[in-house]
């Protein structure tokens, strides 16, 4: 018998047919892969099976008997659960009181507690159960979904992107973990754009492209190369990253220390290193050990920095404000995309004069055609795939707004350009094409600061990488010097001092 059976599933809304009578079958104890580029309708067909969505036609069978899944809640009884790529949290609640939310009644918020600490810590995720969302970062919120999710001892589990926030260690953790969920008969749905991945956990793999499925394969058979065929028609196209001397400074942070705005953040210690022109330095962490706080430093966001701290250029904009760092040539890409990278509600058009002043004149009057034809540029050059320049921010699939929102800063003709988790949740194409826009970038000479949790990204497009953890910056270390198990145990904050001025040294 399966699992999980979907026969002719088709949902339409009013621009798109997100899914086209797609069908899927599940059984039990499998950890099925669902695969398909950004926009592909996977996100639509695991709402619809998680009755966070209702189909327009077509069949689904729960163990084998026809069912109607209204609600989430439903979806949860029958033991179904999903931690979505786009977080379902209440900011104001603490991460158990959100837990608590997905659970039965019979238990009290202090079992919840107790629970979450139990389940975080067989499955390596490290999650406070008493810290408010709001002061959680992306990644953090990720793991709070997780768990919430493992809570339910669920009979199928979907997973959206579930390893964007964990080191190598605690992704290997992991994978033995679903492995004894699926051994245990409990059916796994695993969405990731991280080939590797998917064929090295993943019995079957189920691929979309436009709203239908075009495949079915076995991807432990299949190549990165043959998956992404699949996948988008065409292989990626290589990444050009040539080893070029590097030009002078552009960014020097100095001795940089920040108390905590919040109880829950992570305070900066002596945090020092540089970017000169021509070359993209990346940092690597753990979600929750300063990348938030070292960010809106950076950006201006925080201006409690010391004076001297911040040097761009000469200029020390320890004290500046994130428009006097723009005028200087600095320009930030956020890790939320909705929010504060792109306003929601807002066309792209109207998205477009968060950064940028073209169409805007020194009174502050908005000419609408120019702002129209600059989204229209960004669109084109980006591949943004949107019903054209008024479409607004929350249309778009995760990868398109995060094309849109990228080619919005280097469209800019930045100095500096900071960017914190450039492709999380992004598919294969759109991921080497944000990274080839990078690299272009720091070949005509821009100084990049890449922050992210994705290793093989930095081992990608880095020329020097840096590791932050508890708030401490590790020495930096070429690219051709560096290897995954170092920097996954720099990530735990094991550096050796020693080492670590021995590297400073060759650096």
């Amino acid at each position: 018998m399966l699992r999980l059976q979907l026969t002719g599933i088709s949902k339409q809304y009013p621009a798109v047919r997100a899914n086209d009578r797609v069908g899927l079958s599940v059984k039990p104890g499998e950890i099925h892969a669902v695969l398909g580029e950004n926009g592909a309708g996977k996100s639509t067909m695991m709402k619809i099976i998680y009755g966070a969505v209702q189909p327009d036609e077509g069949e689904i069978r729960w163990n084998g008997e026809p069912v109607k899944i209204t609600s989430p809640a439903h979806a949860r009884r029958l033991g179904i659960s999903m931690v979505y790529q786009h977080f379902s949290l209440f900011d104001t609640l603490t991460a158990a009181e959100n837990v608590w939310l997905g659970l039965d009644a019979t238990m009290t918020l202090p079992q919840v507690h107790e629970r979450i600490k139990e389940v975080a810590h067989s499955y390596g995720l490290d999650v406070d159960p008493a810290r408010p969302v709001h002061t959680l970062s992306v990644g953090e919120r990720q793991r709070v979904e997780i768990v919430r999710a493992l809570l339910t001892g669920p009979q199928l589990l979907i997973l959206d992107e579930p390893t964007s926030v964990l080191t190598p260690q605690a992704v290997e953790k992991l994978f033995v973990t679903l492995r004894q969920l699926a051994a245990g008969g409990c059916s796994i749905l695993y969405i990731s754009h991280k080939l590797d991945e998917i064929r090295a956990l993943c019995h079957h793999c189920t691929v979309l492209r436009g709203g239908k499925v075009t495949g079915e394969v076995d991807p432990t058979q299949e190549s990165n190369a043959s998956l992404s065929r699949l996948m988008i028609g065409a292989e990626p196209p290589p990444l050009r990253h040539e080893r070029r001397a590097a030009g002078a400074a552009v960014l020097q942070v100095n001795k940089l220390s920040l108390a905590r705005q919040d109880q829950f953040g992570a305070d900066l210690h002596d945090i020092g290193f540089e970017v000169r022109a021509g070359e993209i330095v990346g940092i690597a962490g753990v979600s929750g050990n300063g990348q938030q706080e070292l960010m809106a430093a950076l950006s201006g966001e925080d201006p409690r920095a010391a004076p001297g701290s911040i040097v761009l250029e000469g200029q020390d904009i320890a004290r500046a404000g994130p428009r006097q760092r723009r005028h200087r040539g600095l320009y930030f890409v956020p890790e939320e995309r909705l929010g504060r990278g792109a306003v929601p509600t807002l066309s792209l058009a109207q998205n477009t004069l968060l950064t940028r002043r073209q169409g805007v004149s020194a009174q502050g009057w908005i000419t609408p055609g120019r702002v129209q034809r600059l989204a229209e540029d960004i669109i084109a050059r980006f591949n943004v795939r949107a019903g054209g320049a008024g479409a607004s921010a929350r249309s778009l699939s995760g990868g398109n707004l995060q094309k849109f929102i990228v080619g919005r800063e280097i469209s800019a003709g930045p100095r500096l350009l900071i960017v914190s988790q450039p492709t999380w949740g992004v598919d294969v194409g759109a991921a080497a094409q944000i990274r080839g826009e990078l690299l272009k970038l720091r070949d005509e000479g821009c100084a990049l600061l890449v922050v992210s949790e994705e290793l093989d990204e930095l081992f990608e497009i880095s020329d020097r990488l840096l590791v932050i953890a508890k708030g401490r910056l590790s020495p930096s270390v070429p690219i051709a010097e560096a290897t995954v198990p170092q920097i996954g145990e720099w990530m735990s904050g094991l550096w050796a001092p020693a080492a670590a001025a021995e590297t400073v040294a060759r650096a």
